[in-house]
């Protein structure tokens, strides 16, 4: 039997002579690999297939699914969002690369979630399509979104009574904890600010200087790899250091 699903392309690998093996966040079946036969033949056919199967690729795709094998096939693909720029520009191309692979590290079990896929999809979406300001927080917004998705969203708001952000416990409290793992003062509040947006486009209205961006992203990345076993270090971190 075969599905029809949307899926996020996270990685891909060459397999055999002519095949990839695609490691793909689908909307229906969660984290999973696929053979992907042919892409990278010469024939006119199979010309610029694997261009489908850049990481952060949004796919339309039929696909065979057995959940006794690790290893599935896809069927048939095409786009399902074709980028105008996010391929092209080196930024947002850093910011997508940064969240494909915060996702691959804090995705442990291949079990499905819509509203993780659709998170991805359309912050994926709204950096292809947003401005320098927008491109420059996202990944904030990103980063706390998906901790909410994964079930360990921040308790409380900033406030006097609340003024510091305890990243360990998930919440904000009155006084500083006893370890190094919070944020307090001026960053502690536009860590509440950032957690309350709802809307992408708010995200244009947030001015950050870069050591202000750095140490909350900084931040707020260890605060899920304080709730995700065996989180690991992640290599497009210190990109973003260096652009925003």
């Amino acid at each position: 039997m075969t599905h029809k699903t949307k899926g996020i392309v996270l990685r891909a690998v060459k397999y055999g002579e002519t095949s990839i093996i695609a490691t793909v966040y689908t909307e229906l079946f969660g984290i999973q690999s696929y053979i992907v036969k042919g892409v990278r033949q010469s024939s006119k056919k199979s010309q610029g297939k694997s261009n489908y199967f850049q990481p952060s690729a949004i796919l339309q795709m039929e696909v065979y699914h057995n959940e006794l094998k690790n290893l599935q096939f896809i069927k048939e693909f095409e786009w399902a969002y074709l980028y105008e720029h996010l391929f092209f520009d080196v930024i947002k191309n850093a910011v997508a690369t940064y969240m494909v692979e915060l996702l691959q590290h804090s995705l442990k079990q291949p079990e499905a979630n819509p509203e993780l896929f659709y998170l991805m999809e359309d912050s994926l979406k709204q950096l292809d399509r947003g401005d320098v300001t927008l491109t420059a927080n996202l990944p904030l917004y990103f980063t706390l979104h998906l901790a909410t998705e994964l079930g360990f969203q921040w308790q409380g708001e900033f406030n006097k009574h609340t003024p510091v952000l305890d990243l360990e416990e998930g919440q904000y409290v009155g006084d500083i904890p006893g370890h190094p793992f919070y944020l307090s003062g001026e960053l502690a509040r536009i860590s509440s600010e950032i957690n309350s947006i709802n809307f992408y486009n708010d995200l244009e209205n947030i001015q950050l200087n870069r050591t202000v961006r750095r140490q909350l992203l900084q931040s707020f990345q260890q605060y899920i790899a304080l709730h995700v076993s065996d989180f690991g270090e992640l290599r497009s971190l210190s990109v973003l250091y260096e652009l925003f």
